[in-house]
């Protein structure tokens, strides 16, 4: 990377912190798309399988340690939760886990109805970050939710969790298969990220992410 590369990146990386560095506040929760507030700024939305990381990735992004609630229950989240960045210049989605949580198959059944509502048919929706377990990769319940964003022709970027897991080794495979998945579908960015909550790995990247989808 030569220095304008390297002026760019840190740009862009500088333009990450200070968006996320700004009030984020819980907007709504919502069970039914009929409840959910009206469509306003760009909506970013976290998905993936229950216990994969959303909560704590969404309190990593923004710095804090109690925004969304973490739990190492599966299924804890059991509402589409909006939060507002920077003044609603960017809204944060946190979806309920879908596939394994302890709960009902009737509730359960309703959750993932109630993502796939949201994530074909939700007009402000800009990105979608699909977050996979980096110690499984990528599972039938992943592809599934893949197909339907690829439908919608909504963007995803996969963002690989709990990078600090697995072995150096085990972590590389799983990165190279992951990447040559999102490289056959169609509204998939071709490169995911690689984040550790509990390390901040990753999450400098994902910030100047989101945040290029609102610069001026």
């Amino acid at each position: 990377m030569n220095d304008d590369a390297h002026l760019v990146e840190a740009n862009r990386i500088e333009a990450g912190r200070k968006l996320f560095a700004q009030r984020c506040d819980f907007v709504a929760g919502a069970v039914s798309t009929d409840v959910m507030p009206d469509p306003g700024p760009p909506e970013i939305a976290f998905a993936g399988r229950s216990n994969v990381g959303k909560s704590s990735l969404v309190n990593a992004l923004t710095g804090r340690t109690t925004l969304a609630r973490v739990s190492h229950t599966p299924g804890r989240t059991q509402q589409v939760n909006f939060f507002s960045l920077a003044d609603d210049r960017m809204r944060l989605v946190d979806l309920p886990g879908y596939g394994y949580a302890k709960v009902s198959k009737q509730q359960l059944a309703g959750w993932t109805g109630l993502i796939k509502l949201y994530l074909k048919g939700r007009s402000t929706l800009r990105r979608v970050c699909l977050l996979i377990d980096s110690r499984h990769g990528i599972k039938d319940v992943d592809a599934e939710i893949m197909k339907l964003l690829d439908a919608a022709a909504v963007p995803y970027r996969i963002v690989l969790t709990k990078a600090d897991e697995p072995k150096q080794d085990e972590l590389a495979a799983v990165i190279a298969e992951v990447t040559a998945t999102a490289r056959k579908h169609p509204a998939a960015l071709p490169d995911p990220l690689v984040t550790s909550s509990r390390e901040k790995r990753g999450v400098e990247e994902l910030r100047a992410d989101l945040a290029d989808l609102i610069a001026d």
